[in-house]
């Protein structure tokens, strides 16, 4: 698949959430962005019966939907970020509207972690790729996240592959879980 990674076979249905766990740098970052079309790789990557390389690549990276461990912001504000957030999406993480308001330097990690999510999900992906996306938040918030993510899978029938070093989130999270090491994928069971 990608350097030291596969190769892999792994299917993600729709509406569920596989767990990725893994030692550092076992290549759990790798692996997502081979599947969001980020880097290099080998092997092939399908959505809907379709490979990845018959998407423009845009229209991948909007279906296909990387949530990385610290996103990047390029605007100043806050809600030059967002658009066709569904109603009580911010109030689900905890925010106000006000927030759109906001500078995004005046926002901290978590905060910033919370928003890129929201960011993402009005982009309305097919799959979800999420490389520790609570890793920065207290534990009300990591809440927040995951029961936001659980409503959007279901309701949208998203496929979601959500890397996590944390055994307890996994087991209320996953519907399946991997450990990678050495390479491969073992499925973990208990």
């Amino acid at each position: 698949m990608t350097h030291h990674i596969g190769p892999l076979d792994l299917r993600v249905d729709p509406a569920r959430c596989v767990c990725l766990s893994g030692a550092s740098g076992s290549g759990k970052t790798l692996l997502l962005r081979a599947i969001a079309d980020l880097d290099p790789h080998q092997g092939t990557v399908w959505l809907d019966e379709r490979p990845c390389d018959s998407f423009p690549a845009p229209e991948w990276r909007r279906r296909v939907g990387l949530l990385p461990a610290e996103s990047k912001w390029w605007y100043e504000r806050v809600g030059e970020h967002m658009g066709g957030l569904e109603p009580g999406w911010l109030e689900q993480l905890g925010f106000s509207g006000q927030v759109l308001e906001w500078e995004v330097r005046r926002c901290s990690t978590g905060e910033r972690q919370r928003l890129a999510l929201l960011r993402l999900l009005a982009n309305r992906p097919q799959a979800l790729l999420l490389d520790e996306p609570t890793a920065s938040l207290d534990p009300a918030n990591v809440r927040r996240m995951e029961t936001l993510l659980e409503k959007y899978r279901i309701q949208y029938g998203v496929a979601v592959l959500w890397v996590s070093h944390d055994p307890e989130q996994i087991r209320r999270v996953a519907t399946r879980h991997f450990e990678l090491r050495d390479g491969h994928l073992l499925e973990q069971t208990g």
